[in-house]
């Protein structure tokens, strides 16, 4: 698996600029976002979304414990849909 220290040796830049540049940061010159891109692209680099969600403690996931009660009742049915619909609606916003 390619790390972003392997871009970063790639480029010939820091692992923080190759940091800056993934996220977006208009502190980077346009030379050096340009290296950067070429060594991803030649280095097949590809994110870690399991180690993002660990380093920004953020998952995007929503959990939901329900009862067997609950589950088979009328009730959840609209409930969940309702829920769906609130989440997508979230999280195209």
């Amino acid at each position: 698996m390619v790390t972003m220290l392997d871009v970063a040796r790639s480029a010939g830049v820091s692992k923080s600029t190759v940091s800056r540049v993934l996220n977006g940061k208009n502190i980077v010159r346009e030379e050096i976002k340009a290296l950067v891109y070429k060594a991803i692209e030649e280095t097949g680099y590809r994110p870690n979304l399991l180690a993002q969600q660990l380093a920004t403690q953020k998952t995007n996931m929503i959990g939901l414990v329900i009862t067997n009660d609950v589950y088979n009742g009328p009730f959840f049915r609209r409930w969940f849909i309702t829920q769906q619909s609130f989440v997508k609606s979230t999280i195209a916003a």
